[in-house]
């Protein structure tokens, strides 16, 4: 991979074999249905947007990286930086942090109550970006008492955001105000 190239995506018959290998560490097989959660495409292009706040390039589907740069771009505007701590990822990504997640002690319930299953995760659609910004720890509720998040709260929608999981949502994905 050149510095400039896109991470690698899955195609079908490799999102078939990723959802498979899910299913042999412990993923039901009817977490899809149970969750209310669909098998996500993953884009053909990939854009980047940057890099996140590990220093690593992060990358979206370019309508959705067009829009995260506008929204980038008014946050700081008004005086809110908004940065990026994750973007796209492959089903075979999302794979491998549940297989870390596992190596490290921690049941497939739990991993499954803050991480959608590898094949459902929005992030492999390449329209989801996680945020945090300065002073705030990265992934932790605690942003939801930011400038950021009032900021994000009234304007994401105006850039074709949303908040994935709200507190109580129908997927039973811990809430995520980031």
């Amino acid at each position: 991979m050149t510095e400039q190239s896109p991470p690698p995506r899955c195609d079908t018959a490799e999102r078939a074999r990723v959802i498979a290998a899910a299913h042999a560490l412990g993923v039901p097989r009817d977490y899809g249905r149970r969750h209310r959660l669909h098998i996500m495409r993953e884009p053909r292009e990939l854009a980047c947007i940057g890099i996140d706040i590990h220093g690593r390039k992060q990358w979206l589907a370019p309508p959705a990286a067009r829009a995260w740069a506008r929204m980038h771009a008014a946050a700081l505007h008004d005086g809110i930086e908004l940065q990026v701590v994750s973007a796209f990822r492959s089903a075979s990504y999302q794979l491998r942090i549940i297989q870390r997640k596992l190596d490290h002690g921690q049941s497939i319930g739990e991993i499954l109550r803050v991480s959608a299953a590898p094949g459902y995760s929005e992030h492999h659609c390449g329209r989801v970006v996680d945020i945090t910004t300065p002073g705030y720890a990265a992934l932790e509720e605690e942003f939801e008492q930011s400038p950021a998040f009032a900021w994000l709260q009234a304007q994401a929608s105006t850039f074709g955001f949303r908040l994935s999981y709200p507190r109580n949502n129908p997927h039973g994905i811990a809430y995520e105000p980031w």
